[in-house]
């Protein structure tokens, strides 16, 4: 409660089902026991074996321009996830003042490191984990679509239902249930609405979502799969909004000169986010999209030296 009032941010209000339903709690952990053959005298150990950033979206509003660009799950290969940390873009927000890149790794009045250095570990471990870059949606998808938290707080519930092999992303994008989000161009000028990366399709929808909803396609519309059919206007400059919004936080990195603190894939990235290129080469180019596996990894000097 807040001032007398419920709050307006849902995440408070979620109810705790351990809590509210701990027999529901306990044979969960019971039957995990059992598939482990494990006693009750060992501790029961729950691994983090899929990660889901999420992403709080907006509508053009006076002064705020719009974000609601994502439809409700996207995966982005890391080059793409990293222009994102990186700038950590927010949308309007209940629990903050406005809107902008206010993201943890641009706090820097609570983290004395240079950001860089967060970035550096953060990337090392993704790439050691091989965790796959997936997000969800939050505040609107598309510019007439409400859904606050509900597709966050949804997306567990998706997830902890898929096999292990349905929620590899090259699994996915073989079988059709993710479809890239090409650049386009718009009123003359290009929209880079690649940086956006993968998105759900129909086929998602239909093979997987009917586990929780009767019928999916009729919460799961086309132009909640698609946000540009909504608004293509909007839609392309949320995306503008993000390319610009990348551009002008990397170009802090090259002008304070923390960029020569980041590993090699991310200083290229910087450049690219800054200035469109590295070396000659955009983020597309198969050299720059090598720096981000492991094997590149696991085989460079900077990683040894790191160790």
């Amino acid at each position: 409660m807040i001032d007398g009032k419920p709050s307006v941010n849902p995440r408070y209000l979620q109810t705790r089902l351990d809590l509210s339903n701990p027999v529901q709690a306990y044979v969960s952990e019971i039957d995990a026991r059992f598939h482990r053959k494990l006693p009750l005298d060992k501790t029961l150990c729950h691994p983090v074996d899929a990660v889901l950033t999420g992403r709080r979206n907006n509508p053009p509003e006076p002064g705020i321009r719009p974000l609601a660009v994502y439809n409700p799950i996207h995966y982005q290969e890391l080059p793409e996830l990293f222009m994102d940390f990186v700038c950590s873009l927010t949308g309007k927000s209940p629990s903050t003042t406005g809107a902008g890149s206010e993201g943890a790794l641009t706090k820097g009045p609570f983290n004395s490191l240079r950001t860089t250095a967060d970035l550096n570990n953060a990337l090392v471990s993704y790439i050691l984990t091989g965790h796959p870059g997936f997000s969800s949606s939050a505040g609107f998808i598309g510019p007439n679509v409400r859904v606050d938290h509900d597709i966050s707080l949804l997306v567990p519930e998706v997830w902890a239902r898929l096999s292990k092999e349905q929620r590899d992303a090259n699994y996915m994008i073989e079988n059709g249930y993710l479809e890239p989000v090409e650049d386009f161009d718009f009123d003359g000028e290009r929209v880079l609405a690649s940086r956006l990366g993968y998105r759900i399709t129909y086929r998602f929808v239909h093979s997987f979502l009917g586990k929780i909803f009767d019928n999916p396609n009729a919460v799961f519309t086309k132009d909640v799969l698609k946000p540009e059919l909504q608004d293509l206007a909007v839609f392309a400059d949320g995306v503008n909004n993000i390319v610009e919004a990348q551009q002008r936080v990397a170009q802090q990195y090259l002008d304070d000169g923390s960029v020569e603190d980041a590993c090699p894939p991310l200083k290229a990235l910087l450049h690219i986010m800054a200035t469109g290129e590295y070396e000659g080469m955009d983020v597309h180019d198969p050299k720059i999209r090598a720096m981000f596996t492991r094997d590149y990894l696991l085989n460079s000097d900077w990683y040894r030296e790191r160790l």
